[in-house]
């Protein structure tokens, strides 16, 4: 016993060496998510493995993996509102206030704005999310951040989802509380809510999708040297294609913001049969 080793400690430690790693069949399958979801910490990998692998291990394995193999992901960046208040525009009250969940479909929407650097100028995008399932239901893309931008974009959310009476909450920029706004929002008979003041939390979900947008999509590329039409089409196709219809969402167990939307639509057609 030189190496202080006894000899059948040897002859299974052999043993061992021999047998493969109990999770080399999972850290495989987390490791081709990965390449599949770049952006995927270990909590999405875990939901992703319950969803579409069968996983029925718990999420401190999955967590263990990531760490132990440098999987882990780093802190998202936040980006500042862009929007300005109108110190001379009456606000609405917060009627949200950090409550995102709804129970229904199209009962509470949230808006905002952010701007991305391009070629041709800035390109500001308003968007408008349904906090029933985090689904991006409309958004418009122009080379300005007048109050028209954020007009149409709950405009065309309204119409493409024959949406009415929700509550809609912002923060207080001067695009949604000047008149305009306010007359598209009654045409609909949508119900106004605003963030406080200083209170960057009242409306942190739709701030988070543009932080989403911003390290998943737009901090990848150089579109300070893009035409504007070609930053469009990424914006459009993260949203449209990836965003809304397969990446994993936590707040709705994992599941995508439209497969939600259309399980519910479809599990009441059923109930209604």
């Amino acid at each position: 016993m030189v190496l202080q080793v006894s000899e059948a400690g040897y002859y299974q430690w052999i043993q061992r060496q021999s047998k493969p790693y109990k999770y080399d069949h999972l850290l495989a399958t987390i490791h081709q998510i990965r390449a599949d979801n770049p952006d995927y910490g270990a909590h999405r990998i875990y939901l992703h493995l319950k969803l579409y692998h069968g996983y029925a291990g718990g999420y401190y394995v999955i967590r263990t993996l990531c760490k132990r193999y440098h999987l882990m992901l780093k802190k998202k960046y936040h980006p500042k509102g862009i929007t300005k208040a109108d110190p001379t525009a009456q606000a609405s009250a917060n009627l949200i206030k950090q409550d995102f969940t709804a129970e229904l479909p199209n009962q509470k929407w949230l808006g905002d704005i952010t701007e991305i650097p391009t070629a041709d100028g800035k390109l500001y995008t308003a968007a408008v999310m349904d906090c029933f399932d985090g689904s991006i239901v409309g958004f418009k893309m122009a080379n300005h951040m007048r109050a028209e931008l954020c007009v149409e974009a709950f405009t065309v959310s309204a119409k493409k989802h024959n949406a009415s009476g929700m509550i809609f909450h912002s923060d207080r920029g001067s695009q949604y509380t000047s008149g305009m706004y306010r007359q598209a929002l009654a045409r609909y008979g949508a119900i106004q809510s605003m963030s406080s003041v200083g209170k960057c939390y009242d409306n942190a979900r739709m701030e988070s999708f543009f932080a989403t947008l911003k390290k998943e999509c737009i901090y990848k590329f150089k579109t300070e040297t893009m035409s504007m039409e070609h930053v469009k089409s990424i914006v459009f196709r993260f949203i449209e294609i990836y965003y809304n219809r397969k990446r994993i969402y936590t707040p709705n167990a994992g599941y995508p913001p439209l497969v939600k939307r259309s399980n519910y639509y479809r599990n009441n057609l059923l109930q209604a049969m």
